[in-house]
């Protein structure tokens, strides 16, 4: 029998990657998406994309949505807390494994997999150490589409806020900003490709700075 998964989705590229890789074999089911979503703001924590785009992507991507609602500038100890309320609803549905998409940052998956043992749970990685030039190359390959809606202007210019994925994209990048914005630079909306079943209808609105960060609100169309 296929080993379940909860998957950990943030609706940006990496989680569509890694999705992507685990729904490529046959040992595992994902049972559904989880999300933190600020609460104020009924926005997915970080990116900031509206909460209705994070449903018609779960609905696309065929999967059920559990949102875990969390206060604006959450405290570590609450986002905790809150966090593992949702994943023992998923122990008790008899889940063990959480997948995520992070790619390189030791210190992010020592935390993970240390939250999660706590719970006899376990993390999968499905895209961790690849290569992160080859993995924004093999994005736009596979034929997905992404906006970024989320930058990081002390590394990277506002002006990339609002713009598609493309191979321009990447080829703007600075030297020093990585390629899929692991270290944060830059957060993403996938709106297409292979792991949704129809495009989700969106388009750019007004960018705006927010506790240090530019955001470009996507809009639903």
């Amino acid at each position: 029998m296929p080993e379940e998964v909860l998957f950990c989705w943030s609706g940006g590229k990496d989680s569509a990657m890694a999705l992507h890789a685990l729904r490529a074999s046959s040992g595992y089911r994902i049972t559904s998406l989880l999300t933190t979503v600020t609460d104020e703001y009924d926005r997915i924590s970080m990116h900031g994309v509206r909460r209705v785009l994070l449903e018609r992507q779960a609905e696309s991507v065929g999967l059920p949505l559990h949102p875990i609602l969390i206060p604006p500038q959450c405290i570590n100890a609450t986002y905790e807390a809150r966090m593992e309320a949702a994943l023992q609803h998923h122990v008790a549905q008899g889940v063990r494994s959480v997948a995520f998409g992070d790619i390189f940052l030791e210190d992010l998956r020592e935390y993970r997999e240390k939250n999660l043992k706590r719970l006899g749970m376990r993390a999968l990685f499905p895209i961790w150490k690849r290569d992160t030039r080859e993995l924004a190359h093999e994005f736009v390959r596979l034929g997905f589409r992404a906006v970024t809606v989320c930058v990081d202007p002390r590394v990277l210019d506002a002006s990339f806020a609002g713009r598609e994925l493309d191979a321009s994209f990447f080829a703007d990048l600075p030297p020093g900003v990585d390629p899929c914005g692991e270290n944060g630079e830059f957060h993403t909306f996938v709106f297409d490709g292979p792991v949704f079943q129809s495009p989700v209808a969106c388009r750019v609105g007004e960018k705006l700075m927010r506790d240090g960060f530019c955001f470009c609100d996507l809009l639903p169309a």
